[in-house]
């Protein structure tokens, strides 16, 4: 069976030099790899069709019988990497927390620690009768979220 740390390991030489690298691999005992990849700029269909033939050009068809697809992380996928997160600084995401509760914020800040988030929430302020809408600003753990993803507001 094919080894993902030995998929990763020749698809990152083959990046050397570009702002592409590596987010996941996943093998199947079936031999279904899967390599996803992601970029400080953008992912084009070029750079993946290259990066399959680079792939397949080392994998030993003869030994192996597999099926191999690099794609690029999608928009809408979870993130996964800490390089993904940085390159998000200063756009929005989608958090849910491992409390079940999902917040659509600006993402200030990235360390080992965790995430800085800034988005409004509605609080009860001393002296209104109606909660009033507050900017807040707080940090959450790594062991607080269950997943992030990159928000696009097409409105």
């Amino acid at each position: 069976m094919i080894d993902s740390k030995r998929v990763i390991e020749i698809a990152e030489r083959h990046m050397e030099g570009t702002d592409l690298f590596v987010v996941a691999c996943n093998v199947s005992p079936a031999g279904d790899i899967e390599l996803l990849i992601d970029s400080d700029t953008s992912v084009s269909i070029d750079a993946c069709a290259e990066l399959n033939r680079a792939l397949e050009a080392e994998l030993d068809r003869d030994s192996e019988d597999f099926s191999l697809t690099v794609a690029s992380a999608g928009i809408g996928s979870e993130l996964r990497s800490m390089r993904q997160y940085r390159k998000l600084v200063g756009s929005s995401i989608e958090v849910l927390l491992t409390s079940s509760e999902k917040i659509l914020a600006c993402l200030d800040a990235v360390d080992e620690q965790g995430l800085t988030l800034s988005y409004d929430e509605k609080q009860s302020v001393e002296g209104k009768k109606r909660k009033q809408t507050v900017h807040v600003t707080r940090s959450y753990a790594w062991a607080d979220i269950r997943y992030a993803k990159e928000w696009l507001d097409f409105k």
